[in-house]
């Protein structure tokens, strides 16, 4: 399932954000891909100083991992380092399913969820709208400066060519408490419904055995 974070990042966090990227060096995407991603990948990363990658995480992946709708949806076990990657005219991401496991040695984690946070906005640029191939069709979604989107890393997904313009993002992957993502999605619809009742009707019994449910399903599904 594919979900939209509208303004995850405030206009003040947007600017740093910005500020930052504008003056950072960056490097090859290909640089930092697999076998397969390396012959469809045409795009740049940032290559910036430990202490400019620390800020700009605790920035926009801060926002991320506080979102209420993340917390529920993804259900975050371990989270990735953001990669911020450009892409200017010419630049795409064929498709592509991102690697089930990422990260060095001794830091493994397993990518179930994919994020993508938009730094800038579609009057930006034109082209590189993020496809993602699900059984109900093609979703695609260039959003706001400043929103998220994120969906199962099993997806088959590209980055469409950018005609002009310049794209900025920030991308991660996440290990989910809970491994299938039809599980995920039907916890994401109970914990929206149980955060509701225990908000209107926190008292009554109906929310009372919505809240032992989800509890308990998540006891059930849940790998550590």
């Amino acid at each position: 399932m594919l979900y939209h974070i509208k303004k995850l990042l405030r206009k003040r966090q947007l600017e740093k954000a910005r500020e930052l990227l504008d003056h950072a060096k960056f490097v090859d995407g290909r640089l930092s891909a697999g076998k397969v991603a390396q012959r469809v990948k045409r795009n740049e990363e940032m290559a910036g100083s430990e202490q400019q990658m620390e800020y700009l995480n605790t920035l926009v992946l801060g926002a991320l991992v506080e979102h209420p709708l993340f917390k529920l949806a993804a259900l975050p076990h371990r989270m990735s380092g953001a990669f911020f990657a450009r892409y200017t005219a010419g630049m795409e991401y064929g498709e592509h399913i991102d690697d089930p496991v990422m990260g060095p040695m001794g830091g493994r984690y397993r990518t179930d969820v994919s994020s993508t946070v938009f730094l800038s906005g579609p009057d930006e640029y034109e082209g590189g709208e993020l496809e993602i191939k699900t059984p109900f069709g093609e979703n695609l979604v260039k959003c706001e400066a400043g929103d998220a989107v994120f969906y199962p890393s099993g997806s088959l997904h590209r980055v469409r060519p950018v005609v002009s313009g310049e794209r900025l993002v920030a991308v991660t992957w996440t290990q989910s408490m809970i491994r299938d993502p039809g599980q995920r999605a039907v916890l994401a619809e109970l914990g929206q419904a149980r955060e509701q009742m225990l908000e209107t009707e926190p008292e009554a019994e109906l929310t009372r055995k919505i809240d032992h449910s989800y509890i308990n399903l998540v006891r059930m599904w849940a790998e550590l």
